[in-house]
């Protein structure tokens, strides 16, 4: 029995006359997260995307499933059986290939769309049809259309008629590239990984960048934030990752600057460093987990002054949440396990014991007015390392 998926792209029917764009980079975004499973032919018709294997071959349904339930701008989708537009095939096709499906349910309903209204029988009767006979096929069966347990859908569409149970919830958001790229300030806690997710649920591309300071962190630190963008990365696709060295910088703020602006004065740095190479990767934000109040370095004041030192606009989704909303995404999102292990990241050491909460600009501009920063800025950035990570990357 030929099957195929159907996807619901949902929010890109507003899109008005963009819409095809919008449709075309999820179709593009589709077809890359699934080659390694066969070629595919992707058609558009009426808010729906049919996925259909090229070849008799056998696919692995279920892992293309697992994958399209990760992409961004799909509302909904469904694994579906192909059948001739033959009401009597339809009724046969509908038992056979949902009769495991039914078999557990209790109640049912079907529903049809006839997109094709050359086909001579109406929604009505198709339905009609279907459920008498999966009725006189399953024993216990019972029709409850307010509140089923199992919808049985029928789609008359121009070539086949297509067949499917229950309609699974798809990750939602806009496709992946539809809103420009960001680059992600990663440390490898709880927050950073959520709102790299969020962020590219709203269509954004992610780069990445790390900052490593050994020998106070270990390689174990940076093989975590290997893990958390892999995880990142099954819904964002695969992140360009630039670890930065920044074990200088730290030692010179440690030796230079009041204990209690320690983490501002890092956290600026971290803004300036990030804005040159994002914009080398063509990224036209940054992005990051900040959270206000959650530590003395996130509040208002502290914000304001940490906005300051970049040169782009800053993205802080989890800007309202509080700890237990953003814990609740990355067990989602499967990221908290790997966040809570213990391996520091350069964001822990040297920490202030008394950190000031509410800094100005003009009081950070004259704390770093000691040294030129130029020169360690500089070759921070044309030493940070470059590599790509995929979702198949492992701790």
């Amino acid at each position: 029995m030929k099957e195929v998926l159907l996807l619901k792209d949902g929010e890109l029917s507003l899109k008005g006359q963009n819409r095809s764009t919008f449709e075309d980079i999820l179709v593009k975004n589709c077809k890359r997260r699934l080659s390694h499973l066969g070629k595919f032919t992707f058609t558009k018709s009426q808010s729906t995307i049919t996925v259909e294997p090229m070849m008799d071959e056998a696919i692995d349904w279920d892992e293309a499933v697992k994958i399209i339930g990760k992409v961004f701008g799909i509302v909904g989708y469904s694994r579906a059986a192909i059948c001739e537009k033959d009401l009597n095939t339809i009724c046969k096709t509908a038992q056979a290939y949902l009769s495991d499906t039914l078999s557990d349910a209790k109640t049912f309903k079907v529903e049809a769309k006839r997109s094709d209204k050359k086909f001579p029988y109406g929604s009505p009767e198709i339905c009609r049809e279907v459920g008498g006979y999966l009725l006189s096929k399953n024993r216990g069966l019972k029709v409850n259309v307010h509140q089923p347990q199992l919808t049985v859908t029928v789609e008359i569409r121009d070539r086949y008629a297509f067949i499917h149970g229950n309609q699974i919830k798809g990750a939602g958001g806009m496709p992946v590239g539809t809103n420009g790229k960001g680059m992600l300030l990663i440390s490898g806690g709880i927050d950073s990984p959520v709102a790299g997710w969020m962020m590219a649920k709203r269509g954004i591309a992610l780069s990445a960048v790390h900052f490593a300071s050994p020998p106070y962190t270990s390689k174990r630190a940076e093989m975590k934030v290997h893990e958390l963008l892999s995880k990142v990365a099954e819904y964002s696709g695969r992140i360009k990752l630039y670890t930065v060295c920044f074990t200088d910088i730290q030692e010179a703020i440690r030796d230079h600057c009041p204990e209690d602006t320690f983490t501002l004065v890092m956290r600026r740095h971290m803004m300036r460093i990030a804005s040159v190479l994002a914009q080398k990767d063509g990224a036209a934000a940054l992005i990051t987990g900040e959270s206000v109040g959650q530590v003395a370095s996130q509040t208002i004041y502290a914000l304001g002054c940490t906005d300051q030192a970049a040169s782009l606009p800053i993205f802080r989704p989890c800007i309202g949440m509080d700890k237990t909303e953003i814990i609740d995404i990355s067990r989602k999102i499967h990221t908290f396990e790997t966040s809570i292990q213990p391996y520091e990241d350069c964001c822990t050491i040297f920490t202030p014991k008394h950190p000031k909460t509410k800094p100005t600009p003009e009081l950070l501009d004259k704390v770093e007015s000691v040294m030129d920063w130029s020169e360690l800025l500089k070759q921070a950035v044309e030493t940070a390392k470059e590599e790509w990570i995929t979702q198949e990357e492992s701790i």
